[in-house]
């Protein structure tokens, strides 16, 4: 069995797949017919190649630099997880995204103007709960998978707003 940070890897990138395939059947309503693949394997391959590593990675650091599980320790992890890894991720996310897209620079950057802030709060309305939650009640080697399920709705939503033009 692969050990767990592969794992989490593989999950991340399935989990993007689906947040995809969410996004284009049941927000975007584009049908089988009119379902567009490569979009779903461009998804899946940030997945694999960003979001699971850079995530996983994340939650490592973020034991060591606040270690414990208290009320207070879940509370100061969100803080740093909210505050300062997610606005980041978000950035490095969308770029990622149209790049893969094929956008210019200018494009790209233009995008990321128009999507970042609406993606920042609506990040700031699902996952500050979740995170408190999952880093109170949550073993860390489990942390990931209690992410990756909220995260298929967070990943539908990310996909449609990374991939309308």
């Amino acid at each position: 069995a692969p050990r767990p940070p592969e794992r989490a890897v593989l999950v991340a990138g399935a989990l993007m797949g689906a947040g995809d395939v969410i996004a284009q059947q049941l927000v975007e309503q584009r049908g089988l017919r009119g379902h567009h693949g490569p979009r779903t394997l461009k998804m899946m391959a940030i997945g694999f190649c960003f979001v699971g590593p850079v995530v996983g990675g994340w939650y490592k650091i973020l034991d060591q630099l606040i270690p414990g599980t208290t009320k207070v320790v879940a509370v100061k992890k969100m803080v740093l997880d909210q505050g300062g890894f997610a606005p980041c991720f978000l950035g490095c996310f969308l770029a990622i995204t149209g790049a893969m897209n094929g956008l210019s620079a200018e494009e790209n950057w233009s995008k990321i103007q128009q999507d970042y802030a609406d993606a920042l709060l609506t990040n700031y309305c699902i996952w500050p709960p979740v995170q408190i939650a999952n880093f109170y009640f949550v073993p860390l080697k489990h942390r990931l998978a209690v992410v990756q399920c909220v995260a298929i709705i967070w990943n539908c939503y990310l996909s449609w707003k990374a991939n309308r033009m």
